[in-house]
């Protein structure tokens, strides 16, 4: 058992305490409140209970990244250490990042001490369709271990990327035109099968469409790959006209479509805001996006899109986005709870509640100010990383 106290708890549920504690067992978070309702003694005789003094300093929910690349796209191994993107081939969606992650990557140990217990990692976005993205934690050597959702989402790509990467390979698609068509053919392909399949259910699969099936039945989204206004559009209208969840990946034009947006109700993961804009789709990018759409009622979280701008940077990324006009509660919950509800995760992470995993981060600040410091991380009840210079344990 692990129990943290005198915390300045903020759940990002209902109610905060200034003065609190937080009791984690078997990995799972089993009791929290106030310390003036929390009888002296109350662990006393109990087997294996450590506990920690957070001496007033900030506990909230470990901090998510919705939308990134590390561990596929891994530091300092170049080509070798690239499993991102299979571009040889534009429809690919029976790929699995679980394949091609290694969770030595060094950006694991950089989330981790930035207080990033979670993330959703997957393929890139040369491809129109590119493989099924993760949920998992940020600490272990074993994905299979890590893995909170999987599949979690299906990746597709609009616009620049998938454009680029096979029109210089002298085949489809070359124009955004093409783009859409062929992820409209694979989709029709898709619900071919699953009505072949509920008509027969002793049809053997077929590898190539099984893995549509748990996006056709709504139970994970299509996670787009869209910066301009109009690809963002295209993505709305083709999930749609299939009836699909989706996320809006990028989403970086997004504050040009306010209205369309509101009526399409799909929410946005903002970013990487901190990256330049090196490619003409993103000549808009701008912090502002995801204080203006949050403003007008759309789910947003906050990416770095890792490595495009570095995970670690994930909490000064929410606190630019409030800076430019997100309120700053809503920054927070860009990074906790707003990107659990996206992931479709909330019921784990995201919120310090009764029955929710024990992904936990302590700082001596607001996450979102940059001299602020993690001084403790934990993920499952366990203690993964602690600031030693700080004496904090």
């Amino acid at each position: 058992m692990l129990v943290i106290i005198h915390g300045n708890i903020k759940t990002m549920e209902a109610r905060d305490y200034e003065d609190g504690y937080l009791q984690i067992e078997d990995g799972k978070i089993t009791a929290l409140g106030d310390m003036k309702d929390c009888k002296p003694g109350r662990w006393k005789g109990e087997d294996r209970v450590r506990i920690l003094d957070a001496r007033g300093n900030l506990v909230m929910p470990g901090i998510i990244e919705a939308h990134c690349h590390m561990g596929i796209t891994e530091e300092k191994k170049g080509m070798e250490g690239d499993d991102c993107n299979e571009n040889v081939d534009p429809i690919t969606p029976y790929l699995r990042a679980i394949d091609a992650i290694n969770p030595m990557d060094a950006a694991f140990n950089d989330a981790i001490q930035a207080g990033i217990t979670s993330a959703m990692i997957g393929p890139g976005s040369a491809n129109v369709v590119g493989g099924q993205f993760v949920f998992l934690k940020t600490h272990g050597r074993c994905i299979d271990r890590m893995i909170v959702k999987a599949p979690a989402a299906m990746k597709v790509a609009f616009g620049e990327n998938p454009k680029v990467n096979y029109a210089g390979q002298n085949t489809s698609p070359a124009t955004r035109m093409a783009v859409a068509a062929m992820l409209r053919g694979e989709l029709t392909e898709a619900c071919n099968y699953r009505k072949k399949k509920n008509g027969n259910p002793d049809l053997p699969p077929d590898f190539r469409y099984e893995c549509w099936l748990p996006v056709l039945d709504g139970e994970i989204p299509l996670k787009a790959h869209a910066h301009r206004a109009d690809d963002i559009l295209t993505a709305v209208r083709i999930a749609k006209e299939f009836g699909l969840h989706m996320t809006l990946d990028h989403c970086s034009e997004g504050h040009l479509i306010l209205e369309e947006l509101k009526e399409a109700g799909f929410p946005a993961i903002v970013g990487p805001d901190m990256a330049s804009r090196n490619k003409i789709e993103v000549k808009n990018m701008a912090f502002k996006t995801a204080g203006i759409l949050s403003r007008e009622g759309i789910l947003t979280a906050v990416t770095t899109d890792h490595p495009v701008s570095m995970i670690q940077f994930l909490p000064i990324c929410a606190g630019l986005a409030v800076k430019e006009g997100m309120p700053p509660e809503e920054g927070l919950r860009a990074i906790t709870i707003n990107a659990a509800r996206i992931c479709g995760v909330e019921d784990r992470v995201g919120s310090l509640a009764v029955g929710k995993d024990g992904d936990v981060a302590i700082f001596d600040g607001n996450p979102m100010e940059v001299f602020t410091s993690v001084l403790c991380t934990i993920i499952d009840g366990n203690v993964v990383y602690y600031d030693e210079e700080s004496g904090f344990l």
